[in-house]
């Protein structure tokens, strides 16, 4: 078995994002409160108090699962496994589908969960990096002399982690053809449909566009909810029942209350609202942030994000990125995310879906910081 590789990321804000005065490292939107959910159905709080405390079905009620089915065209509610947030999905995708020595195609960067579990399941990562000098776009030549007959699965994030951008329909065509070709599961990380920034229609899904698609979406992200702690699969039924084996061994369940909430946000009559708060704090923060970015004389450069609540931003500045995440954070109280992460040093991946004082207080740290560094 190869020596265990642990989630680094993860590890920092799991120890550090509850610690800081300002967090800048979390990459979803401003959290809402439960009374601001329960608001935009026109409850309250003791309207939920006859819920039991009991468990609901494993794999979500069929209520949840029709409301989540309903999201993808030609989805039932049998095509759909619940599970605790987007990163359980990931886990149990890896490890149903995957065994020791298998090829896996990484499209990167990305959100370095499934790597790292891909690693520790004994997979061979084979990497795909996006162009940085083509605003991160899909090389797809490379793409298809990376996939071989033995490549078992390709992942891709979109809209991705960390730079937002969202993939154009010929790259996607592209992705669901490699896959196709080989007969390989396309494991498509879609967390952030739902939170794009300039434009108004919802990043499609890669679900439907091939018969071995495994689509996880959250609550976390895109919908400020992180705290119920719910995620999904969407993909063949015969497929979700066989992870749902697996989900049997680690979480069981949602709590029944995450399940309720859960419904009450994505029915039709609440999910436009908390979209539409999703876009006024994406503009809001990035306006700020732009505003910030044009008085740093030239040291940050980037692609703005057509999605997501997180830049990624390189910076020409004599010190490595960790190194300046761990300064930050430790004299300065801010926490952000150093491009080591995603293999990428002279990069900051930081967050502005934020409550506006915050934001700025945030970035006001760094600034002191960068002139600290260049002094």
């Amino acid at each position: 078995m190869p020596a265990f590789q642990p989630f680094v990321m993860e590890q920092m804000m799991s120890e550090w994002e509850n610690v800081v005065d300002v967090n800048l490292s979390e990459s979803g939107v401003h959290p809402m409160t439960f009374g601001e959910l329960l608001a935009m159905d026109g409850r309250e709080p003791n309207d939920l108090a006859d819920i039991g405390m009991f468990y609901p079905q494993a794999n979500g009620t069929p209520e949840l699962r029709e409301t989540i089915a309903a999201l993808y065209p030609g989805a039932t509610r049998d095509d759909v496994l619940v599970t605790i947030g987007a990163a359980e999905a990931n886990y149990l995708a890896v490890n149903t589908f995957l065994a020791p020595g298998d090829e896996v195609v990484m499209i990167l960067p990305n959100y370095m969960q499934i790597w790292g579990v891909a690693v520790n399941r004994g997979c061979r990562v084979k990497e795909v990096h996006l162009d940085v000098e083509r605003d991160w776009a899909l090389d797809a030549n490379a793409l298809d002399e990376a996939v071989t007959a033995e490549t078992k699965m390709i992942v891709v994030v979109n809209p991705n982690n960390p730079t937002g951008r969202i993939m154009s329909e010929a790259e996607m065509d592209a992705v669901v053809a490699a896959a196709e070709r080989v007969g390989a599961w396309l494991l498509a990380d879609e967390v952030y449909r739902g939170a794009e920034r300039e434009r108004d229609e919802e990043t499609p899904s890669f679900y439907g566009r091939y018969d071995k698609v495994l689509a996880q979406g959250s609550m976390s992200k895109a919908y400020g909810l992180p705290g119920l702690r719910v995620g999904w699969t969407v993909g063949p039924a015969g497929a979700v029942a066989a992870m749902w084996r697996r989900h049997e061994y680690t979480t069981i369940s949602l709590s029944m209350l995450s399940d309720h909430l859960t419904r009450i946000a994505l029915s039709p009559k609440v999910r436009p609202q908390i979209i539409a708060r999703t876009c006024l704090l994406l503009k809001g923060g990035y306006g700020l942030l732009g505003e910030w970015l044009s008085e740093q004389d030239g040291v940050f450069t980037g692609t703005p994000p057509d999605a997501a609540a997180i830049t990624f931003l390189k910076y020409d500045l004599p010190i490595n990125s960790t190194e300046w995440m761990e300064q930050l954070r430790d004299e300065s109280s801010v926490l952000i995310v150093p491009g080591d992460h995603f293999g990428l040093d002279k990069h900051l991946r930081v967050s502005f879906a934020l409550p506006e004082h915050e934001l700025l207080d945030g970035l006001a740290r760094i600034s002191r910081s960068v002139k600290q560094i260049q002094s």
